[in-house]
């Protein structure tokens, strides 16, 4: 069902000093745009840009909620192109210095699109990316429900959404909607900035009784602004029904294209509905009663630019489950290019601006005046901005992550297989880490090895569930649902997964508690998960994402489930480290290193990409001597290790680089070479992102990540051709030809494969043991 809220009750105290604020908004977020377009040099041609209108359609909801409605504890994401909006209020509250306010979209200064790291105010989400920061409170609002949980975080308020409507096109919308624990999560609120147009048009039919349907079919509370009090009261009066009536059986664009007339206009133009006009007679005489002033005013008078009636709706929404209001607003309301259907990227020329400051009691000269303290604008600014002001987050203190856990691998395990165990290890070999990591899976935690954690840590809920096969002696896996679990299973839907993962991986910094979460999914469906993960780590959520299983090694599955391009996407990936191990010791290391990572000032993510096929641990030749071992070790997490050869390393005649799954082919391929009287060294790659930064910085003045490891593996004083070989795309390791120039041949997956077994995947794609050695013989020869 839809409550809609009565649009009748008195006048909330204090209105007028709202709408004085809200006029001084809408001028700033204005001139601000303005001055990025304007007011600097632009030798470059290209356009600045700004949304001067969708700006415009915000101020209200957005004044009603910082100026009479949040606190301190509240958290709120703010949609895209409504970011001069959100720092003129930080502006107006103390919270941003004026010296930004000309800087929108300019280097060191305000982001095109609010961002939590890079904007100087307080931001509590990035957006930009349509339908993600949307999402993002939502998460949040889980993620600060499960540290909580566990460990002493600041009380949490509301979470709060403000999405224009064309973002509910967006799948990833629903995808979170429709999760079956949001609809306990009473602290959530969304507010549709309902201005009905979108990038290029007027939207014909926003569909609004099916959006309502789909939140609450979800069990959310919808609540519908559609018509301000001040319409509202000549609803009632005689003919004001057949007013309403032929207001809300306006298609948008006739509605849109009565705001653009002359007031003398509109009466006419409401009367114009001929036979569709119910009550004609009684219609006409209230219009004529209405000065065209005051009836201009009164069509614009919509929900979502009721001061008054915003703010008494989001004090009554209800607390138990989350709450939509759909605000219906008008987009660019109060500038000239109100309701034109081309305004959404619309910049007021210098005469439309001057026309705005004069309307708001504002000068061009001086853009950026605040209110007076001893004027009752003055006066709530100052009190809004003592009650939103936050305490400083205090960091988490060091939490140690072993680099190794020591019980080594005798027995052939994949690396997926590997995962499982070192993490059910993790809370008796290192309890206080092992507290910290959170699984989250797209109901893949079983097939991707995560059973032995979960049974040793159980499955957290909003709510606790009874267990009704808790009885059940043949059960393996212990689905036991509770507050207390460190494992977040959801639905089908990596969006959901990966946008929880990063919510989950900031609340160090935004709660002042280090979590390391750690999420697994097919490696086929990382690319589906990739934009929402991405914008995760932008907004800087560190965490941990599992590919497993991957490539062609899955051969079984055939082309759909193959993965190719994840590895060159992994290294690709800002704020990320791509890790592919063969070997579970190094999984190990590798995996430790990585936590060690997560939830720190200067961490940073890790992708790791796994697989089901079991490998014998002995190939990678682990020294046993402790020194040498701790070698391997710091070579294993610096990005790769070359494995001891029967002849001096100088002396080889071509270089043999695997990586991942595929390595016993590259073993076997250097022995059947040496026994054919060719000397092939082999390096085995952990990371070829560490090796190819590695790569990246040999000649920077600045150390960092991947140190002198490209040197280690292919010093430039010995020089051999180079055959690489990677369950993937090949060009992901054709950077190695630039270590030291060698002529190079690279292996690997280009094309969609087949259902097959793993020795026939491997000759289809060229990946076998006789390609590799062929492909070297080639090199060598050449």
């Amino acid at each position: 069902m839809t409550d809609t809220l009565p649009s009748t009750s008195g006048t909330l105290p204090g209105v007028e000093v709202l709408r004085v604020i809200a006029r001084r908004v809408l001028w700033l977020s204005a001139a601000i745009v303005d001055a990025a377009n304007a007011g600097r040099p632009n030798d470059s041609g290209v356009k600045v840009g700004g949304h001067q209108a969708s700006s415009a359609s915000m101020v209200d909801i957005m004044v009603a909620l910082w100026f009479a409605e949040l606190t301190s504890r509240d958290r709120v994401s703010v949609k895209p192109h409504a970011s001069p909006v959100l720092h003129a209020i930080n502006y107006l509250l103390g919270d941003l210095d004026e010296s930004y306010l000309p800087l929108l979209r300019a280097k060191g200064g305000l982001q095109s699109y609010p961002s939590r790291l890079k904007d100087p105010d307080t931001v509590d989400f990035s957006t930009g990316s349509v339908g993600i920061g949307a999402t993002a409170a939502l998460w949040a609002a889980m993620a600060h429900r499960y540290v909580g949980s566990r460990f002493p975080v600041p009380a949490g308020g509301r979470f709060v959404s403000l999405l224009g409507d064309a973002e509910l096109d967006e799948g990833a919308i629903w995808e979170a909607v429709m999760d079956p624990a949001v609809a306990k999560l009473g602290e959530l609120l969304w507010v549709v900035d309902l201005n009905r147009q979108s990038l290029d048009r007027v939207v014909p039919d926003i569909q609004i009784a099916k959006l309502q349907g789909m939140f609450a079919a979800a069990g959310w509370q919808v609540v519908v602004l559609k018509w301000g009090r001040i319409i509202s009261r000549l609803f009632e009066r005689p003919g004001g029904q057949a007013l309403r009536a032929r207001l809300e059986a306006m298609p948008n664009e006739e509605y849109q294209r009565m705001l653009r007339v002359d007031p003398e206009q509109i009466a006419e133009r409401i009367l114009a509905g001929g036979d569709a006009v119910a009550d004609a007679p009684r219609l006409r005489a209230l219009l004529d009663e209405i000065p065209p002033a005051e009836l201009a005013a009164a069509v614009r008078d919509l929900g979502g630019h009721d001061l008054g009636l915003l703010v008494d709706t989001f004090r009554g929404v209800d607390q138990h489950r989350p709450s939509v209001v759909f605000a219906y607003t008008v987009k660019g309301r109060g500038l000239p290019t109100e309701g034109h259907p081309n305004n959404h990227s619309a910049l007021l020329n210098a005469a439309q601006l001057d026309a705005l400051a004069v309307s708001s009691g504002m000068e061009r000269e001086a853009p950026w005046q605040r209110f007076e303290p001893h004027t009752a604008a003055g006066r709530l600014c100052d009190e809004r901005a003592a009650a939103l002001r936050r305490e400083p987050i205090a960091p988490t203190s060091p939490i140690p992550v072993p680099p190794q856990l020591g019980h080594g691998y005798r027995k052939p395990i994949s690396t997926q297989a590997a995962l499982g165990r070192i993490l059910a290890d993790l809370p008796r070999d290192a309890p206080e880490a092992a507290a910290r990591i959170v699984t989250c899976s797209p109901d893949v935690a079983s097939s991707t090895n995560l059973g032995g954690w979960i049974n040793k840590t159980g499955v957290w809920s909003v709510e606790d569930r009874h267990d009704w096969f808790a009885d059940d002696a043949e059960r393996v896996l212990r689905w036991q649902e509770h507050g207390r679990g460190q494992h977040i299973e959801l639905g089908i839907a990596e969006v959901n997964l990966v946008s929880l993962l990063g919510e989950l991986g900031v609340t160090w910094s935004r709660w002042g508690e280090r979590l390391i979460p750690i999420a697994t999914l097919y490696d086929p469906f990382v690319s589906r998960a990739l934009e929402p993960w991405s914008y995760g780590i932008y907004a800087g959520g560190q965490s941990i994402l599992v590919g497993t299983p991957s490539g062609v090694t899955l051969a079984p599955e055939g082309g759909a489930h193959q993965s190719i391009t994840t590895p060159s996407i992994g290294l690709e990936q800002p704020g990320c480290v791509a890790w592919e191990p063969a070997f579970a010791q190094d999984l190990e290391w590798c995996l430790l290193q990585a936590m060690s990572q997560v939830g720190v000032e200067g961490g940073t993510s890790a992708y790791f990409r796994l697989s089901t096929r079991p490998i014998e641990p002995g190939l990678s030749r682990v020294p046993k001597e402790a020194a040498l071992r701790e070698r391997r070790r710091l070579q294993a997490v610096a990005g790769g290790y070359r494995l001891p050869a029967g002849h001096p390393q100088g002396d080889e005649d071509v270089t043999l680089v695997g990586v991942g799954a595929i390595m016993p082919e590259v073993v076997a391929a250097a022995d059947l070479l040496a026994a054919n009287g060719v000397r092939a060294g082999v390096v085995c790659l952990t990371s070829p992102d560490l090796v190819f930064r590695s790569l990246q910085q040999r000649d920077s003045r600045d150390a960092g990540v991947g140190g002198g490891i490209l040197n280690e593996l292919f010093p430039a004083e010995r020089p051999a051709p180079l055959v690489t070989v990677h369950d993937g795309h090949p060009h992901t390791l054709a950077f190695l030809a630039a270590a030291r120039g060698d002529r190079i041949r690279c292996l690997g997956a280009t094309e969609f494969g087949q259902s097959s077994g793993l020795a026939d995947a491997y000759r289809i794609h060229g990946i076998d043991t006789n390609s590799i050695v062929d492909a070297a013989l080639t090199v060598v020869r050449r």
